[in-house]
């Protein structure tokens, strides 16, 4: 089936994209494979980097990204997880972009925008935090900063896609000039401050995803949504274009080392380092750099994508296709793993409770495993996960119950 262009109002319906046996939206649209597989894609990197989070024998103890680790693969093994949160909230953001295609009101998608961020915020600070650390304190991560920026999204979609697309770009790209404002420079305003632009405590917790800069990724994806709706070759025309640019962008902004991120790359004692050094990028907050080169690696993937056929193209759809629900029940099965290995090798269970928090246990006992061990549990857990998220896909499939759209 070929994709038609689409009406330029957004109160059109969406024209029939590019979506073999595809499947259909809950609105009764078309569904967008290359999205789907992009989608599944993050899932199976996001497990990988979880995995490793509750396998790897360093991974309490020192950073993967440090010049000094000498291990490149698990810089690598790092940094290729660095691809999930951005492509994940743009991707958001071109959601929401199709959902207006599709005819949906803006009433009618602002209400939904407000309930889903609440319940992603609700699920944040209950299921999700319980699954990552079984106990301990607050973490807020990507799925609160996605929750914050679809509540502020619901009162933005009121304006237009253009100016929502110069505000996106304002907010990646303008972030570090807000570096040097400290909340209690903004007086009462200084708990929201530090929820929308500070890394470190806040909100009676530790917010490692401020969600300013995540809404200006998400607002990214709302404003180039008409992309996505373009006919295949069109679609994949333009999106290598964008994607060059923003690669071209980041090579030249890194190249100059004095604005787009904190941490300036150097030359290190070998040139695959320096090369590492060079897109070693900051996440926490996301930088420019980061967000250019991220996005612009994960979207070069969608031409190829969206031709993935076979046992790996299901596996990516069927994960893109319950996104949240692969993400929360990951999170339990990494974590679940992780006790019943360590219990069967010596380890005390207590180890494994608050164990992000307090890795103090989990050190003393000696757990983990070299970078091999966590490609193996890595596996494990997917090959855990995809019946699951084939159950949940065949649910979602089957039936149109309104809470479904929560999931």
């Amino acid at each position: 089936m070929t994709a038609q262009p689409v009406e330029a109002s957004p109160d059109a319906p969406l024209a029939s994209p590019a979506a073999a046996a595809g499947g259909l939206t809950r609105s009764g649209a078309a569904r967008i494979d290359a999205i789907d597989r992009l989608r599944g894609l993050v899932i199976v990197l996001m497990v990988l980097d979880h995995v490793r989070d509750y396998f790897h024998s360093s991974a309490l103890t020192a950073d993967p990204l440090a010049m000094e680790s000498g291990d490149p693969a698990l810089f690598m093994t790092r940094w290729v997880t660095h691809l999930c949160a951005p492509t994940f909230v743009f991707l958001s953001g071109v959601s929401i972009w199709l959902q207006r295609a599709n005819g949906k009101s803006r009433g009618d998608l602002g209400r939904f925008l407000l309930t889903r961020g609440l319940w992603l915020i609700f699920l944040e600070l209950t299921v999700i935090q319980y699954a990552f650390n079984f106990g301990g304190g607050v973490v807020l991560l990507v799925i609160w900063a996605i929750g914050a920026s679809m509540i502020a999204m619901a009162g933005l979609i009121w304006l237009p896609r253009a100016v929502l697309l110069g505000l996106g770009v304002a907010l990646v790209a303008g972030y570090q000039l807000l570096a040097p404002i400290d909340p209690p420079d903004v007086g009462v305003l200084a708990p929201l401050w530090s929820a929308m632009f500070e890394f470190g405590p806040g909100l009676g917790g530790l917010v490692l995803y401020p969600f300013a800069p995540w809404l200006g990724v998400m607002l990214l994806g709302y404003g180039l949504g008409p992309v996505f709706q373009r006919p295949d070759g069109e679609r994949n025309r333009m999106i290598l274009m964008l994607t060059v640019g923003m690669l071209v962008l980041f090579a030249v902004a890194r190249g100059i080392n004095q604005y787009g991120d904190p941490q300036p790359w150097s030359v290190q004692a070998g040139p695959l380092w320096t090369a590492l050094s060079f897109i070693n990028v900051s996440k926490y907050p996301p930088s420019l750099d980061y967000v250019l080169v991220t996005l612009g690696v994960s979207l070069s993937f969608l031409p190829l994508l969206g031709r993935l056929g076979g046992a790996a193209g299901g596996v990516l759809l069927t994960f893109g296709r319950t996104p949240l629900f692969a993400y929360v029940l990951h999170i339990l099965l990494a974590h679940t793993l992780a006790l019943v290995v360590g219990s069967l090798t010596g380890v005390p269970p207590s180890a494994f409770f608050n164990m992000l928090g307090d890795p103090s246990r989990a050190i003393a006992a000696g757990w983990g495993f070299d970078l091999a061990g966590v490609y193996v549990a890595w596996l494990a857990v997917l090959a855990m996960l995809y019946p699951m998220s084939r159950w949940f896909e065949g649910v979602k499939r089957r039936r149109r119950d309104w809470w479904l759209g929560y999931l």
